[in-house]
């Protein structure tokens, strides 16, 4: 078999001859379709969408003179017998006897492998629950208590009032801070939120909710029930103590 190596334009072609005159042309991954090459198809389609040998073939970049990233991966996962946990147990040196595996490859695989290791191994983190306002400011009382300064805190929950997360929106002075309406609603979509609960803090120990704080919980409640988001409460804090909108009916 004959190897010659043509380039046409940017694009690399690596023809085959053999023996009998038959010529196979090697075409290089960046003359795929964009949508059927590794990096591009997970962008467009998600990482589900591809195939342990094109999720491999991301990790490895490139391949060799002879074959692709993806056609390299599919050699390497084939040696393990196509299982992702026999993949795991080579060790670097069984990893660069494959040709196109340098140290750097080789190394690159096996941490991505034992991060898939120690996320198994790790164990699932109980979701928080909230049924009432004294939960949700359980869930954020150490967060707000003690600071000199007001911070603005949102809860984004789930369809079953389980806890997705919670994120500082903004921080501020002693007297107050400025909060973005988008800045509270972008991360409910990012998170696929059903529900959440607004929550700062009021340095002087005064619960009783300014008009900006009424005024900004009636824009947000409008704004999140666009996008079928409903906020639940809005809870302020102060010297070791709470006030809930929802259970004194500002809200």
């Amino acid at each position: 078999m004959f190897l010659a190596k043509k380039k046409t334009g940017s694009i690399f072609f690596i023809t085959f001859t053999s023996l009998e005159g038959e010529t196979h042309k090697h075409l290089n991954i960046k003359a795929w379709a964009e949508d059927d090459r590794p990096r591009e198809k997970l962008i467009l389609k998600g990482r589900q969408a591809l195939s342990d040998a094109e999720l491999l073939a991301i990790l490895l970049s490139s391949g060799n003179r002879k074959e692709t990233a993806v056609q390299l991966a599919q050699r390497i996962l084939n040696s393990s017998g196509n299982s992702i946990n026999q993949l795991a147990k080579l060790q670097l040196n069984d990893l660069k006897k494959f040709k196109g595996v340098g140290e750097a490859k080789a190394v690159t695989i096996a941490a991505a492998l034992e991060i898939g290791r120690r996320r198994k191994d790790e164990a699932v983190e109980e979701k928080q629950k909230i049924t009432s306002s004294a939960q949700a400011y359980q869930v954020l009382k150490s967060k707000l208590n003690d600071l000199p300064h007001e911070e603005f805190w949102v809860i984004y929950m789930n369809r079953n009032n389980l806890v997705i997360k919670s994120e500082c929106i903004s921080r501020g002075g002693v007297s107050g801070t400025i909060v973005d309406i988008r800045l509270i609603l972008k991360p409910a979509l990012e998170c696929l939120a059903s529900g959440i609960i607004l929550a700062h803090n009021h340095p002087s120990g005064n619960l009783k909710p300014s008009q900006e704080d009424l005024l900004l919980t009636k824009k947000v409640r409008e704004a999140a029930r666009v996008m079928d988001i409903v906020l639940q409460d809005h809870i302020i804090t102060g010297d070791g103590n709470y006030l809930s909108m929802i259970d004194e009916s500002l809200i």
